[in-house]
């Protein structure tokens, strides 16, 4: 029912082990970052860890406590002021939203986000990571909540630090950053710095440590919120539910490169949802699917969802018999570790090669950066992906402009047949045929007609427009396409239209935007609509003519004799 898996089993549990054993720091210290405690991020590694690779779609994905979903909910967590009914409902109403996302298969269209907008986000969660840790490696805690208050906390702390624990700091620091990589196959840096700092704080005390923790399983919180606090907690639900989405299933495309497989979106979203839901109900911070731990997890054997279920077991027995022991670990290790986090979720390898590409991106990622550190991560990532769209539909507007071409002045941009070219050099003053060559954005649509207007100066008595390679219109194209024939209605000319489908006719005809356009103005294909091109302007010469004639008939009857 579930897919297991047991041909890599002996991969699996040394894969889910040693991804415990890098959990356990992490958890700890998501967990007291977040506001919620220790014991909180132990039993969101545990709970989503458990549920989301159990009803996942990606084999080997670890979830747990990661740095941006932390960040945002250590804001939401101050926002309604610690109570855990209203707290704890966000986290429930927001793995009912990733439930409804992969339901309603939305997974696919978060791999649209730009990656400027996803560096910059990341780049700017680590920052703040680094900000609200910095002070505490000197042995202070920030007054009130934020990035701003952690910032402004930092000269003081420099100033008056606590010589023990910046001295365990800056250890953590060197172990967390240096920790050779051969040593790292069998005890990992973090698990290496919690436990030589923790030993060292007992030799030399004097640095503020965790303090109790509760033991034993977690108990259930009943969620609940008012008329006062419900705009509050739905907008953190939706916020946590993106940004778990996006969290999650950027690592699943990490899992997938590793391991040459191909992950369920979809049902990732209802996986992580499920785990969220469950979490919320037992007090845990919410969680995501975590890249490193999915690495470790990968490099170390882990291919199956056994791998990640087996993690989570691993954090339950250390709750359940080492949660005392866990009393003792100074903050100031934690937060070493957790600068380490936040180094290593800015995205310095982008940063130091961007001036090299588009500025425009260069820009986008530096914005978005800036509003998720000093405004707020919805703003940030809603204001760069709306960039980011009119950027990119700009570009497309300015490359479908270019290429619209009028072939009988700028040359040809499709092949013609040889008597379409001979039509229109022949009366290449008179008509002028325009090629679409796709999709009409509405971007576009807005300079068409008057590129159309400017392009068709002088003679020109017929206007042909060429839909032959336009599989669709929206709105703003149809208004484009009335706008050119109510111009050449009022100007004398005439409009026909060749190679339009039933489709974008139909659409035409029920938005009014053919009004100006009979019947007789579409046709099948290009030749025919040159053809009657023709014959038009000549049935127009003809009939000059013998307006001409007769005019100098009734002149010279006029005249005296």
């Amino acid at each position: 029912m579930f897919g297991f898996r047991f041909d890599n089993l002996r991969g699996d549990i040394y894969g889910g082990l040693t991804a415990g054993v890098v959990a356990l720091p992490l958890a700890l210290a998501f967990g007291e970052a977040s506001g919620a405690g220790p014991i909180a991020g132990l039993y969101g590694a545990i709970i989503v860890g458990f549920f989301a690779a159990l009803f996942g779609g990606t084999g080997s994905q670890v979830s747990g406590p990661t740095g941006p979903m932390v960040v945002v909910f250590a804001g939401v967590y101050a926002a309604l002021q610690g109570e855990p009914s209203l707290v704890f409902a966000a986290v429930v109403l927001a793995g009912l939203f990733q439930i409804a996302f992969g339901i309603f298969k939305l997974g696919q269209y978060v791999r649209l986000v730009p990656y400027p907008v996803v560096s910059g986000f990341m780049s700017g969660i680590g920052c703040i990571i680094i900000a609200l840790q910095a002070s505490r490696l000197f042995g202070h805690e920030p007054e009130g909540s934020g990035t701003i208050p952690a910032l402004v906390e930092i000269p003081g702390a420099v100033m008056d630090p606590n010589w023990v624990a910046l001295a365990l700091g800056l250890l953590t620091l060197v172990i967390v950053f240096k920790w050779p990589a051969q040593w790292g196959k069998y005890v990992p840096g973090p698990l290496a710095a919690l436990v030589i700092g923790t030993v060292l704080s007992l030799m030399m005390p004097g640095a503020p440590i965790l303090g109790d923790i509760p033991t034993g399983l977690p108990s259930l919180i009943i969620p609940a919120f008012s008329a006062d606090t419900l705009l509050i907690v739905l907008e953190a639900a939706i916020i946590l539910a993106l940004l778990g989405s996006i969290d999650s299933l950027l690592t699943s495309l990490v899992a997938d490169n590793m391991t040459r497989t191909r992950h369920k979106s979809n049902q990732e979203l209802i996986g992580q949802g499920i785990g969220n839901t469950v979490a919320g109900f037992f007090g845990a911070v919410p969680s995501a699917g975590a890249t490193m731990r999915t690495v470790v997890n990968i490099r170390t054997g882990g291919q199956t969802k056994i791998s990640g279920m087996l993690h989570s077991v691993l954090l339950l027995a250390v709750v359940v018999a080492l949660a005392p022991l866990a009393s003792n670990i100074p903050h100031t290790v934690l937060a070493g570790i957790l600068v380490k986090v936040g180094y290593d979720i800015i995205d310095v390898s982008y940063m130091k090669r961007a001036h090299k590409g588009p500025r425009w991106d260069l820009a986008l990622m530096v914005l978005v950066l800036s509003l998720t550190v000093f405004v707020d991560l919805i703003t940030a990532v809603v204001a760069g992906v709306v960039m980011a769209a009119l950027a990119f539909v700009k570009q497309i507007a300015d490359e479908q402009l270019k290429s619209l071409g009028d072939l009988t002045q700028e040359g040809l941009s499709i092949p013609l047949a040889d008597d379409e070219a001979a039509i229109l050099d022949k009366h290449s003053e008179q008509i002028s045929l325009f090629d679409f060559g796709g999709p009409l954005s509405f971007g576009a649509a807005a300079d068409l007609g008057h590129h159309v207007r400017e392009k068709s100066k002088g003679k020109t008595r017929v206007l042909i427009l060429d839909f032959s390679r336009v599989p669709f219109i929206d709105v703003s194209a149809s208004r484009a396409v009335e706008t050119i024939a109510s111009d050449a209605w009022d100007a004398g000319k005439t409009v026909f239209i060749s190679g339009m489908n039933e489709q974008i006719q139909a659409t035409l005809s029920a938005l009014g935007a053919d009004a100006h356009l009979s019947g007789q103005s579409f046709f099948p294909t290009r030749h025919e609509a040159l053809d009657a091109a023709v014959e038009r302007l000549e049935r127009e010469n003809h009939s000059a003519q013998d307006s001409g004639s007769t005019s100098t008939e009734q002149d010279g009857l006029a005249q005296p004799a």
